[in-house]
């Protein structure tokens, strides 16, 4: 039953992706030309979503699927791995069309 609900949510997932247009190629093209921003939102909202849940979890202990208490633990803070991952990531981006996010979207499409 726990797999069946993974599988539902990958799909509907699959299924937003699809109809946000965020697998589509030319919308990748579009952002980065800073041509629309439809791309941005699709992007940013998530976002700030994961932020706000991130702040929320930190402040009210709350157990996980397994009922385990949700740790986040502090990161080594290095600009140059973020900077060096974040090129890496977003050539590989922008030179294949391609965000990982949608990929099995893609796939399907």
């Amino acid at each position: 039953m726990r797999y069946l609900s993974f599988l539902l949510t990958g799909i509907f997932f699959g299924i937003v992706m699809f109809k946000s247009e965020a697998a589509s190629w030319f919308r990748i093209y579009e952002m980065f030309q800073f041509d629309s921003f439809h791309m941005y939102g699709i992007i940013g909202t998530p976002l700030v979503v994961g932020v706000i849940l991130v702040q929320l979890i930190k402040r009210v202990p709350l157990k996980s699927l397994d009922g385990n208490l949700i740790h986040f633990f502090p990161k080594d803070r290095s600009v140059a791995r973020y900077l060096f991952g974040g090129i890496i990531f977003g050539l590989g981006w922008a030179l294949t069309g391609a965000c990982p996010g949608p990929i099995f979207t893609l796939i399907g499409a």
